[in-house]
């Protein structure tokens, strides 16, 4: 190593905690159902903040998603989701946030900054391992 590279950082995550890539995406998954009239108008509510929070950042730093959990309920797999909207944020293989949220797009701007923010929370430590499973399957989904 010569003098001008920096030393390798290390990381005190905690042991098991994946750690986060810093070229993966932030992924904004949003399961919701084709019958929820909420659901309807919060999927503008997501291209809308998609569209400004990409004003700020790197294309390929946002990744939104819209899952309609029974159309595509072999990629939900046994998850039960029962409010709506219901969100899962990830980077990589670490889960950051899984649950309802209002449907107001001020909660979700807030919410996802929050995660673009170098102090964002570390991953969740208790967590559904179908959850987990998810946002790897989420990984290959269509974006928005």
């Amino acid at each position: 190593m010569s003098a001008t590279q920096p030393a390798p950082s290390t990381s005190h995550a905690e042991p098991g905690a994946s750690l986060l890539p810093a070229t993966s995406p932030l992924l904004v998954a949003c399961l919701c159902a084709q019958w929820c009239r909420t659901c309807d108008a919060y999927r503008d509510t997501l291209v809308a903040t998609r569209d400004a929070l990409r004003v700020g950042h790197a294309l390929d730093a946002l990744r939104f998603v819209w899952v309609d959990i029974e159309d595509e309920s072999d990629l939900v797999g046994d998850l039960d989701i029962e409010d709506f909207p219901t969100l899962l944020l990830a980077r990589g293989d670490a889960v950051l946030f899984f649950g309802p949220v209002m449907p107001h797009a001020q909660t979700l701007d807030r919410l996802v900054r929050s995660m673009l923010d170098k102090s964002a929370p570390p991953p969740l430590a208790a967590l559904d391992p179908d959850v987990a499973r998810l946002a790897v399957r989420l990984r290959t989904h269509a974006a928005l």
